[in-house]
């Protein structure tokens, strides 16, 4: 029996009232950067928030505390510890995939992002060293762009992407970009992630 790669990341694809981050949110990955230097990045301290970045009881929030707080409005970032890389998640947010935003925040470092935007563009971007190396809207990968659009054709085709298609892709495209991300950072975003404690703080302009 074949298994099914975007298993444990269909549920980022899910309906909009069905999928727990919303169906706007964007998540990217930085290699080498800890969580309160990604926070810093954003322009968030770690106790950028009224209860000092803390949830209920004292006990440091979770990706889904910080879903009920940000509710509709966003305006949060939270961000955990996966291995080399850490996890940054905007609620109602997409700061990370707009171009020169990117830039910043891949300064010195190594950033994958993916946002899922339901009601404007779902978007990959993969920047290293301040620099976009290919951005493309999730539902058309075959339409790139960047300092070295095709630098990741190796790995979207064994992602099950085709870089040459200019067909648009309509079936799970959000899975399939964290797929992709995957693939580079070798961190799957699984639904436990709504479980693990993270820092967060508001999004403010980047310092960077």
């Amino acid at each position: 029996m074949v298994s099914d790669p975007l298993e444990d990341l269909r549920w980022l694809d899910a309906a909009e009232g069905r999928c727990p981050l919303g169906g706007i949110f964007s998540v990217s990955f930085f290699h080498g950067l800890g969580p309160a230097e990604v926070l810093r990045r954003f322009g968030a301290a770690p106790s950028g928030e009224p209860d000092g970045g803390h949830g209920p009881h004292g006990r440091p929030p979770t990706l889904g505390t910080l879903c009920e707080r940000a509710g509709d409005g966003g305006g949060f970032v939270g961000a955990m510890r996966t291995g080399e890389w850490t996890a940054a998640v905007e609620l109602c947010g997409w700061e990370a995939t707009l171009p020169d935003v990117a830039e910043r925040l891949s300064a010195d470092c190594e950033m994958v992002a993916v946002t899922r935007h339901d009601y404007a563009e779902h978007c990959f971007v993969y920047a290293v060293g301040g620099s976009v190396v290919t951005c493309f809207d999730s539902h058309v990968p075959g339409y790139r762009q960047g300092s070295a659009p095709d630098g990741l054709n190796a790995v979207m085709r064994e992602t099950g992407l085709d870089p040459g298609s200019e067909e648009m892709c309509l079936d799970d495209p959000v899975a399939t970009s964290f797929a992709l991300a995957a693939a580079i950072t070798g961190v799957v975003f699984t639904r436990d992630v709504l479980e693990r404690p993270l820092l967060t703080g508001a999004v403010r302009q980047p310092l960077v």
